[in-house]
């Protein structure tokens, strides 16, 4: 049940080349920073990242793009990452772009057991039609794009709509940043701060916490805890969050 580890090194240490990984965060707010920077210390590529964005202002997940180690991200937007979006238009990363509720809701339906769910968002765009680029060549031509995913009507307060199929995600690995964290793994988030890491923690077979306080089982209110224990896996002490 003492899922605590010395160091982030150590708790990122198998992480092997060609891994998936869920990352929480939302923009600065939330961030792993230590997981991310011993990730980048550890040297896996080839990785597939499931988070909100890649890193913004050369911090965080960007720093993995600067070094080429991430091939295909599952994201909601770009934004202002001028490397994200220039690796992604010259062809070297794949891209999926999702709504961003219905990442949030792929990656908690994952953690929870569920294969795919039906959503009314994206309905009636190229979200549920197909042709979303992918990846791109080097000249900027699309080589590949999203296929059409599928769409019913279902009755929803006495009137037909359309629902597009989603599938849930599961990845290898997640990491995520909390503000207290028992040594079973339970984690309380700090306000914003709490935003896709709960659903990122879920969708993770080895879920990894970096949290700023670490303290013993019992000491948090389990009506304030909003991670189980049960979905991590390994417990880390990260007093001060340094973003880099």
């Amino acid at each position: 049940m003492d899922k605590l580890v010395t160091s982030a090194a150590e708790a990122v240490a198998d992480i092997p080349h060609g891994a998936s990984i869920a990352v929480g965060g939302f923009g600065t707010s939330g961030v792993p920073w230590a997981l991310i920077r011993a990730l980048r210390t550890q040297g896996a590529d080839g990785l597939t990242i499931v988070a909100n964005n890649c890193g913004v202002n050369d911090a965080g997940l960007a720093m993995l793009l600067h070094d080429h180690r991430i091939d295909r991200v599952i994201a909601s937007y770009i934004g202002q990452n001028r490397e994200f979006a220039r690796q992604y238009l010259a062809g070297e990363i794949e891209v999926e772009l999702n709504p961003q509720g219905t990442l949030a809701e792929r990656l908690r339906a994952g953690g929870a057991g569920i294969a795919a769910f039906y959503t009314p968002t994206g309905v009636g765009t190229l979200v549920a039609d197909g042709g979303v680029p992918l990846r791109h060549a080097a000249d900027g031509t699309v080589v590949t794009a999203s296929p059409p995913k599928e769409v019913r009507q279902f009755s929803v307060d006495g009137r037909e709509r359309e629902f597009v199929l989603e599938e849930g995600i599961v990845t290898d690995f997640a990491l995520v940043r909390a503000a207290v964290a028992d040594r079973h793994g339970n984690a309380v988030f700090h306000a914003s701060a709490r935003n896709f890491n709960p659903d990122a923690a879920m969708a993770g077979r080895v879920t990894v916490v970096e949290a700023e306080q670490v303290v013993e089982p019992g000491c948090l209110d389990p009506d304030l805890v909003h991670l189980s224990g049960v979905f991590v896996q390994r417990v880390v002490e990260v007093p001060e969050e340094v973003i880099a």
